[in-house]
């Protein structure tokens, strides 16, 4: 069985509904995922946008999700779930896509590692901190992509 992601909200490829964005309420999108490889002691969570102006901008860092764990739900609490990163609008939790006006439509991608261990980094950590400390430990990764502009 192959690891999946995928989200009620949308389809891979798909517009990313505006109410998980900075020009709606900015809620994370409801997630779930299958086939995750046995092994799996940890989930991290990295939702990125690589089409951003200064280079890929993070939006979303959330790592040692218990292996348990099937779905996070819409609008996630930051703590309620696993450890939160700060995403690259200086905060902790989910930031929604918001590109610049008339930039274009931007992917955003939303990788969900399976972790042989959990990565056992304090909360707040930026996104190379939680990048080093997923070295050695992926076992498979399950991607979803929306797209969205304004």
């Amino acid at each position: 069985m192959a690891f999946t992601l995928v989200s009620p909200a949308f389809a891979g490829g798909d517009m990313v509904p505006t109410k998980y964005t900075c020009e709606g309420e900015n809620l994370s999108p409801p997630l779930s995922w299958s086939g995750a490889p046995e092994g799996t002691r940890a989930f991290a969570l990295v939702m990125d946008d690589p089409d951003a102006p200064g280079g890929t901008f993070t939006h979303w860092l959330l790592w040692d999700i218990a292996p348990t764990c099937a779905a996070l739900d819409e609008g996630l609490s930051v703590s309620r779930m696993g450890t939160a990163g700060r995403n690259d609008f200086g905060r902790q939790g989910y930031g929604g896509p918001c590109p610049p006006k008339g930039h274009g439509r931007h992917r955003y991608r939303i990788h969900l590692h399976a972790l042989r261990a959990p990565i056992g980094l304090p909360k707040g950590r930026s996104r190379d901190a939680v990048d080093s400390a997923l070295s050695g430990r992926v076992l498979a990764t399950a991607s979803l992509e929306g797209v969205f502009e304004r």
